[in-house]
């Protein structure tokens, strides 16, 4: 262990290791889960608690609920019927419940004699005929033992942890490190006005109280994460982001950028070329993008808007600036088939300017590679479209410009970073346009994009129709293929978009050729075509210019056309398999149609029985079109790291705050962040170090 010589040294300065049965293995295990310090181990929060400290009543449990009960045994029998089972019914004069154990030995029959008193704990579930619990904890009581002898004197919290740190262990080192709060320093940053004017409690009363909930507790509350101590660690935690993402910002600011402001005869010839005019939600949008690189100050705007509110078009005039600057633009997409579209769609608008649209993915082959990484190294290409492969190692621009990244949230932090840094030079760096089809809620924009300025397209290019939405038991899937075949009688397009639980492209590939098969036979007149992620890129382009150009009259295809394809003549899609997918990726699918002027409609395919969860995703789904309300519900239902993939993202990791849920302290987090900036800057590190940490400091700069 660790020697420690000053006795007043803080918590957050103390190693872990200065804690009984913290050695060498044991230290390392603690640093995978973030634990270094004393403060560390107190801001490890619990994720869930087991309420031990008082006695149910037979007759009030809840299935679903863990409880602690004390009853007398009626009788106690081994049965075989699909296993062997020891059943023991026990009673307390309010009601029955049945002690359910598969493993067992002799000795435990002869323990549960009749009359015999017995505590345990233990979930309630629904049993054949009445309640009962499966393998409950359980201790016979001795004669005149109280009531209150067994129970235990604060609710038992669960920690997240890792191989080889049990939750007993976490429990002992917090134990240890609360009994050191009251004698060793710990900084709180809050000034005491704020919290109180909250009605919320100070600092180490907070954390005592979630770490070692007292028996009087509201329990509800507690379990729901609304207890005045949860929320006064939520509130700093919440404003220890949006402090963390205000200093990358401030940071960002620092750095030089290149000035775009060319004449501006490139942007002028794209605009004249198109077809149809920017609407002025676009028009807007683009102003927003044309200032903020006509600045010394790197760009850093998120570009939202829902499905089919023209974002490339934006992104393609921002490129048009900065080609005629005499830079170079990087635009990376997650996925091979959206990278294509978007260099189809910039080919089509800058190859008749004279300008050529370079393509780089993993799949090249190494000669056609090599070539395109040599003529982006020598400058000769202006835009580079691409994938993941565009921050490779190997990869190397001439003078980066802009880097537009689609649908940024399928990146990971440093996948996003290493292409940001391959054009800074000389303390200056790249604009960045980020793009998301996915619209932010208010929530989300305040805290995992707080440090990013955001531009909304929110209206749609005229004559658009809302998309109209049905649920269906897949029991009535030939009523559909019937739909889908006259449909195409009518002359329009379809979708058929398989999906699987698994996340495996060989199954869903599999899955949609089984679905090929059938269609064909069921719809033999009729052209049907397959697209999935297992075809070579050169085969999916295909297949998608077939479709588009009317060759092929229904497509099959795995979720890889969730972005970026448009094809203006489809006008209904089946979405297989509904219940399975979140909202967000349900309204990106649909967004496929509904790009025309015809009456577009989709079809969500469910396999019955619907859990509440998923009857509410549907329900929501045939509700509306609209892609904020949409990603609020889905906020709320899945949560922001399931919305935001932030095992990726790293800051948006939230250890007890909400969203969703702590909604309400957003305005109070964005005052307080600010006066902490401005009048109390020293504050500000100390904060952001306890609830991110060092390392994840910088992923926000991407």
């Amino acid at each position: 262990m660790a020697q420690v010589t000053e006795s007043d040294l803080a918590l957050d300065a103390t190693p872990v290791d200065t804690l009984k049965g913290v050695g060498n293995a044991m230290a390392e295990k603690l640093a995978v889960i973030g634990i270094h310090t004393l403060q560390d181990v107190l801001f490890h929060l619990p994720f869930r608690y087991q309420d031990r400290t008082r006695l149910s009543k037979i007759g009030e449990l809840v299935p679903g609920r863990e409880a602690v009960i004390c009853a007398e045994v009626l009788i106690a029998d081994v049965v075989v019927r699909q296993r062997r089972s020891l059943l023991v019914r026990i009673n307390d004069g309010t009601g029955s419940i049945t002690l359910r154990f598969f493993h067992f030995s002799q000795q435990q029959v002869k323990q549960f004699e009749r009359g015999a008193t017995v505590q345990c704990f233990g979930e309630v579930r629904r049993g054949p005929g009445m309640l009962e619990m499966v393998h409950p904890e359980y201790r016979i009581r001795i004669k005149h033992e109280s009531d209150t002898a067994l129970l235990d004197k604060t609710l038992t919290p669960f920690y997240p942890t890792t191989e080889g740190v049990q939750q007993t262990t976490l429990r002992k080192l917090t134990d240890q490190a609360l009994a050191q709060l009251g004698t060793r320093a710990l900084t709180d940053f809050l000034l005491p006005d704020w919290v109180q004017q909250s009605g919320l409690p100070d600092l180490e009363t907070a954390l005592r109280i979630v770490h070692r909930p007292p028996p009087d507790v509201d329990v509800n509350a507690l379990m729901e994460g609304l207890h005045p101590a949860h929320r006064r660690l939520a509130l700093e935690e919440l404003i220890a982001h949006r402090l963390g993402l205000r200093l990358l910002r401030v940071n960002a600011q620092s750095q030089r950028a290149l000035l775009i402001r060319p004449a501006g005869e490139l942007i002028r010839g794209l605009r004249e070329s198109l077809s149809f005019h920017l609407t002025g939600a676009q028009n807007r949008v683009l102003l927003d993008v044309l200032n903020d690189m006509g600045s010394a100050e790197p760009m850093l705007r998120l570009v939202q808007g829902d499905v089919g509110s023209g974002k490339t078009i934006v992104a393609a005039l921002a490129a048009a600036q900065v080609v005629e600057s005499g830079y170079q633009v990087a635009m990376m997409a997650p996925t091979e088939i959206l990278a294509e579209q978007h260099m189809l769609n910039f080919s089509e608008w800058f190859e008749p300017l004279g300008i050529g649209v370079a393509w780089l993915t993993g799949k090249l082959r190494a000669v056609q590679r090599r070539s395109a990484i040599e003529s982006i190294a020598m400058g000769h290409q202006r835009i580079v479209v691409g994938t993941h492969a565009l921050f490779q190692n190997d990869v190397e621009f001439a003078n980066l410009g802009l880097a537009i990244i689609d649908e940024q949230h399928r990146f990971g932090v440093h996948q996003r970073m290493a292409l940001r840094n391959k054009g800074a030079e000389a303390n200056t760096l790249p604009h960045q346009l980020i793009m998301t089809a996915t619209p932010i809620p208010r929530t989300l924009a305040m805290t995992a994009y707080a440090d990013l300025d955001i531009s909304v397209i929110d209206e749609l290019p005229p004559g658009r129709k809302p998309v109209t939405t049905v649920a269906l038991d897949n029991t009535r899937r030939e009523e559909v293929i019937t739909r889908v075949g006259a449909a195409i009688d009518l002359g329009r397009q379809v979708y058929w978009v398989c999906t699987l639980i698994e996340e495996s492209e060989t199954l869903q590939a599999e899955a949609a050729e089984d679905t090929l098969a059938t269609l064909q036979q069921m719809l033999p007149r009729h052209r049907v075509g397959l697209v999935h992620g297992r075809l070579k890129p050169r085969d999916k382009e295909a297949i998608m210019k077939s479709f588009k150009a009317r060759e092929i009259d229904l497509l099959i295809a795995t979720t890889v056309i969730e972005v970026g394809v448009d094809v203006p003549n489809a006008s209904l899609m089946i979405i297989e398999n509904a219940e399975r997918l979140g909202l967000s990726q349900l309204h990106q699918l649909r967004g496929r149609v509904g790009r025309g002027s015809e009456q577009s409609s989709c079809i969500l395919l469910f396999q019955a029985p619907l859990s509440n969860n998923a009857r509410e995703r549907l329900g929501i789904m045939r509700e509306t079109n609209d892609g904020f309300l949409i990603a609020q519900k889905d906020l709320s239902l899945r949560g922001a790291g399931e919305v935001l993939g932030t095992r990726q993202t790293g800051l948006a990791e939230f250890r007890i705050a909400q969203l969703g849920r702590d909604d309400d302290l957003l305005d109070d987090v964005s005052a307080i962040a600010d006066v902490l900036l401005a009048q109390y800057p020293k504050r500000v590190h100390g904060l952001v170090r306890r609830w991110i940490g060092e390392e994840k400091k910088e992923y926000g700069g991407v």
